[in-house]
């Protein structure tokens, strides 16, 4: 049968075989998506039959359908055998009310989906569970990605789970933390630390690519992406098929928030859906070429040199989805801010401290939120969902370091200290208001 899926330039929309390893158009050089004949999708099933068949597929026991990425296989992937999926399984994340940050914003109703629940700790699992799927199809013996740490995280632990495949990982040198460089090496992964920076890394590994058999799964291979875009499918089918308004995202390297614009546009077009929700993307200052084209009216293609910032995964200052990210975000009109670092710190503490453990990325979404709440471009009665991308136990280090005060330039918001006594009962006791619950 004429196969479901294709891959076609963002460019000059030119067409090539979903089955042919490539990242780039020969024409034009644009980067490439994946594309479903969506008209032989909607003839298979209406939306309310889509519905009806995801929804049973939430009793699923054992197989692929548990996972939250292939629950959805016919979307995902159509043309991947299902004895070709490599699963954990991923995603069934969940999603978390906040009366604290709807308190601090003014809003009605916030959610968080906390990608962090995935088996590795991020959303990258979605993505790598596609990639390193499709990899193994093709017969793909080696896998590589440039890394800030949650991308090598995910693509050793899944390429592991595939008898003979072998992972290369390449890091910028300090710019990882201590838990993400330890996924990589833990998972066997040939880990290479570099001194220089992501953008450099992903560039050197993308020329290693082309010159020896490494099937890249960075967010430049467009089939991971389709992976990553099931936070989408799975978040409506949270809120019984109805979408939030708004959906915030932290961008880096902007695949993300490009598949998740990608996943509702797709679900509205099969009739799952009847709209899509506005995306805002949230960058760190340090960081934020996508932010500051927004503010110039995306008169032209921003870069910029990264500079240092706790949300070290979104540390890119020339994001490989660039030009997806602006299409995705402005075609549903929406837009991108900016924090600062106090900013970002400081949502983070206040998210961790209503019981959801995030990550400097995600709580970069947090802070993105609230300035887009402040600005008014948010208003109080939408319905918000913010999607966390990783986990805080990913970030201890920094956890600790805001609560005792010790990172430059940020004085901490809602610190907690931990308090050091005396090894007695009484000391623990005038710890007490009143003698009473802490």
């Amino acid at each position: 049968m004429t196969p479901l899926s294709r891959l076609r330039c963002i460019g000059c929309d030119r067409d090539y075989r979903l089955d042919e390893i490539r990242y780039e158009c020969d024409a034009c050089g644009n980067i490439l998506e994946v594309v479903h004949d969506l008209d032989r999708l909607k003839a298979l099933r209406g939306g309310a039959e889509w519905r009806a068949l995801f929804d049973g597929r939430l009793a699923a026991r054992d197989g692929i359908h548990r996972s939250g990425v292939w629950r959805y296989h016919e979307l995902v992937l159509p043309d991947l055998p299902a004895a070709a999926i490599v699963s954990k399984p991923e995603g069934n994340t969940n999603l978390y009310r906040l009366p604290a940050l709807e308190r601090l914003a003014g809003s009605a109703e916030v959610r968080v989906k906390h990608e962090g629940e995935n088996p590795t700790l991020s959303f990258k699992d979605r993505g790598m569970s596609a990639g390193v799927s499709w990899g193994r199809h093709l017969g793909a013996r080696a896998v590589a990605c440039a890394s800030t740490g949650d991308t090598s995280a995910a693509m050793a632990s899944y390429a592991a789970q595939v008898e003979g495949m072998k992972g290369l990982v390449v890091l910028p040198k300090g710019k990882v933390s201590l838990e993400q460089l330890s996924q990589p090496i833990a998972s066997g992964c040939l880990t290479a630390s570099l001194p220089t920076d992501f953008d450099e890394c992903i560039r050197l590994l993308r020329e290693v690519c082309r010159r020896r058999p490494l099937y890249l799964l960075n967010s430049v291979n467009s089939v991971r992406i389709e992976g990553q875009k099931s936070i989408a499918f799975e978040l409506a089918q949270q809120l019984g098929w109805s979408p939030p308004d708004w959906v915030v995202v932290p961008v880096g390297n902007a695949g993300n928030i490009s598949a998740i614009g990608k996943g509702f546009a797709e679900m509205r077009a099969l009739g799952i859906i009847d709209r899509v929700p506005r995306l805002l993307g949230a960058q760190a200052a340090a960081a934020a070429p996508l932010a500051r084209a927004s503010e110039e009216g995306y008169k032209s293609r921003v870069r910029v040199r990264a500079g240092d910032t706790a949300a070290s995964a979104i540390r890119i200052g020339d994001p490989v989805s660039y030009d997806k990210a602006v299409r995705a975000v402005r075609d549903v009109g929406g837009t991108f801010v900016a924090a600062t670092e106090q900013e970002i710190l400081d949502a983070k503490a206040l998210v961790d401290a209503a019981g959801v453990y995030i990550c400097p990325n995600s709580a970069t979404a947090v802070a993105g939120f609230l300035k887009a709440r402040q600005r008014g471009l948010i208003d109080a009665a939408s319905r918000v969902a913010i999607i966390a991308t990783a986990h805080g136990c990913k970030f201890s280090q920094t956890t600790i370091d805001y609560h005792t005060g010790t990172i430059p330039g940020v004085a901490p918001g809602h610190a907690n200290r931990v308090v050091e006594i005396e090894a007695s009962a009484s000391a623990i006791e005038r710890l007490l208001p009143g003698g009473g619950e802490p």
